[in-house]
């Protein structure tokens, strides 16, 4: 009797499904170590990475200067809880909030903590602050948005993937179309109760819907005029991704001061960060805002065991350190330009490629399927096959992020794979 013998990747994948739960559906790999931008797969294939773990690989896999402060610090203190002080918290606070622009710092661990916090800040902002009724605020929220998967937040989401048998959900919560100042001014006008506008400033989970570039102006405007916080997720598009420092800015063409464009720049209120604070290495996010925002929290209201640890903290300012010293934001924005260039370039030749849209090393593509096909998921397993690891989105968009340090004979090489890629299905599909 012939047995076929598993290869170990199909071992790997058959243990996970068995042991498991089945919450994700990932691309048939099965990875073991990375460097740089690459990665390679148990059987010893090396692949470029093109999703950066949804952009908390900014600076790259496993980058020498967050390891060694990980390590370091690991091997000195890793945790006291908030309970103490620790030698590390105050430097990153007061790193972050210098090359943020913000009064204060609160730490959180994951991207939806981080959001579970803001949405806490504004209500008790609204509350305190403004003189909102108790148990009367709402936060207005975009159709399309893509916060976490917190009860409170699938509770204000439009994916019903997000929400189906996840109720009930909790109130205070209101939807408008995204890129639509019209429409958050028309419901700010309508609803006095309103303490807060949250608001990705490039939606990157419903296929990098990337708004018209006065929009974050126009935003911040209404809120100010409304005396709403403006409250910025900048968790998948900050720190260098969208070749600015924080995406809010728009279309930031400066080396340093974004305030230079002031028909696009945008401060928000509440700024809401994650994945690449934590360098690709351990789970770091915060929110920062102004003392008379974040002076409403007060000890025991709110907090969290592991944030603002020395081990975060360590690599939150390493983490920033490498985006500013490597000039990985001004990378970003270049080699945004060559890809989205020559992507478009081509869209005029393919059957399969409908739309390039995208800010820095942020883009995707749309493909020529019903959001319900599998068109874009052959795709990337067909880029897999040559080399290169991307992921669908709503089913048929292609998200391309890599690590902000690729040069650009390497992205030349994975534009080359995906147009060849494209070209294959154009011959499929005709």
């Amino acid at each position: 009797m012939n047995l076929k013998t598993l290869t170990h990747t199909e071992n790997y994948i058959n243990d996970e499904h068995r042991y498991g739960a089945h919450n994700y559906h990932p691309l048939p790999v099965v990875l073991n170590r990375g460097e740089g931008i690459y990665v390679w797969d148990v059987e010893g294939k090396k692949y470029v990475d093109f999703l950066s773990a949804y952009s908390a690989v900014n600076q790259g896999h496993s980058n020498p200067k967050i390891i060694n402060a990980l390590t370091d610090q690991a091997q000195q203190l890793a945790l006291t809880s908030r309970a103490f002080y620790n030698d590390k918290f105050s430097q990153f606070a007061k790193m972050a909030t210098v090359q943020f622009g913000f009064d204060m710092m609160l730490p959180m661990n994951t991207g939806a903590e981080a959001v579970e916090t803001a949405i806490k800040l504004a209500r008790k902002w609204g509350y305190q602050k403004k003189g909102v009724s108790e148990n009367q605020a709402e936060i207005v929220v975009c159709e399309n948005n893509f916060h976490g998967r917190t009860t409170t937040i699938v509770s204000f989401s439009s994916d019903t993937v997000a929400q189906n048998d996840f109720g009930p959900f909790t109130p205070g919560f209101l939807r408008i179309p995204y890129n639509d100042p019209k429409a958050l001014e028309k419901v700010l006008l309508e609803r006095p109760n309103i303490v807060g506008f949250l608001v990705e400033p490039i939606q990157g989970e419903a296929g990098v819907n990337t708004p018209d570039d006065g929009y974050m102006r126009a935003v911040q405007e209404l809120c100010n005029k409304n005396n709403v916080l403006f409250m910025a997720d900048e968790i998948q598009t900050g720190i260098g991704r969208t070749g600015s420092l924080l995406a809010v800015c728009g279309n930031c063409s400066c080396e340093s001061s974004c305030e230079q464009q002031p028909e696009t720049y945008a401060r928000p209120d509440v700024l809401i960060l994650g994945k690449a604070l934590g360098g690709g290495v351990y789970p770091v996010s915060a929110v920062l805002a102004n003392k008379q925002i974040m002076e409403v929290f007060q000890p025991g209201e709110h907090g969290s065991t592991f944030g603002g640890n020395p081990v975060a903290s360590a690599v939150g300012m390493a983490s920033l350190s490498v985006i500013q010293d490597e000039k990985l934001t001004q990378n970003a924005r270049r080699l945004g330009k060559i890809f989205r260039a020559q992507l478009n370039a081509f869209k005029s030749e393919s059957n399969v490629l409908v739309d390039v849209r995208g800010r820095g090393l942020l883009n995707a593509i749309l493909i020529n399927d019903s959001s319900e096909g599998s068109l874009a998921w052959d795709i990337c397993v067909g880029l897999k096959e040559k080399g290169l690891l991307a992921k669908p989105t709503h089913g048929n968009i292609i998200r391309f992020a890599p690590p902000l340090l690729i040069n650009e004979d390497q992205l030349q090489s994975c534009i080359d794979m995906i147009i060849d890629t494209l070209r294959e299905f154009d011959t499929i599909h005709k």
